[in-house]
């Protein structure tokens, strides 16, 4: 019981050093404002997390998490090795991961990776989980002839969107985003005409699923860490 309470308090305060992040951006994230963002004292928050770093590492677990849980959903629908690498790239693009102040927070995130040994580890890892869910479908994919160079250069494409998204003043639309990829991608593996039909169908249906399946209640409690 107390390890349960222990979880929801720490979710609770994540949530709350995200939606501060949104707004004052890293520089001017301090414990005091997530502590009054939610409710409690700062000795709460220091109890918790020990320092603004373990907490902020909380935060970019948290935001990643719900994006990883959105494609492992998405691939759950995905009959296909095309329709796997269409979500893939829908899974990064919809919501409720991909919005502007998400943007925004990652950047901030972003920014202090350089200079924090935890979160290098934490980005190393989802750049690995990036390129293995590419490389899963891309090898099985006909016709893609350097599935590793796709891989890489698919992977720097969403980072490159979910910068412009995060430094633009206003949204950027998800299925904008998807349809640069696309293009892309059939440019670079220089597909037939039949496969970018199949590649095009596998991106609307993993579209529509998302919107059905990652909107729903269900995965936004989920996501959110409610149980």
């Amino acid at each position: 019981m107390k390890s349960s309470i222990r979880s929801m308090r720490r979710a609770e305060l994540s949530q709350a050093a995200f939606e501060t992040l949104v707004k004052y951006g890293i520089r001017n994230t301090t414990l005091e404002r997530i502590a009054r963002k939610a409710g409690v004292s700062k000795g709460v928050v220091l109890h918790h997390f020990g320092d603004k770093d373990a907490l902020f590492e909380a935060v970019m677990r948290r935001a990643n998490t719900v994006l990883r849980d959105g494609v492992i959903e998405l691939f759950r629908h995905a009959k296909t090795p095309t329709e796997r690498l269409a979500a893939v790239i829908v899974g990064n693009f919809s919501e409720p991961v991909f919005q502007r102040e998400v943007c925004n927070a990652w950047i901030s995130l972003c920014a202090d990776v350089p200079y924090n040994r935890q979160n290098q580890r934490i980005q190393r890892v989802i750049d690995a989980r990036m390129r293995s869910n590419l490389m899963s479908a891309l090898c099985e994919v006909p016709d893609v002839p350097a599935p590793s160079d796709t891989a890489e250069h698919i992977a720097v494409l969403i980072d490159g969107l979910w910068l412009k998204a995060g430094l633009n003043s206003s949204d950027t639309i998800g299925s904008a985003c998807v349809d640069h990829i696309y293009k892309a991608i059939c440019a670079q593996a220089g597909l037939s005409a039949e496969r970018r039909n199949e590649l095009s169908a596998a991106l609307e249906r993993m579209t529509t699923i998302s919107t059905i399946v990652l909107q729903s209640n269900a995965f936004l409690q989920k996501a959110s860490g409610q149980r």
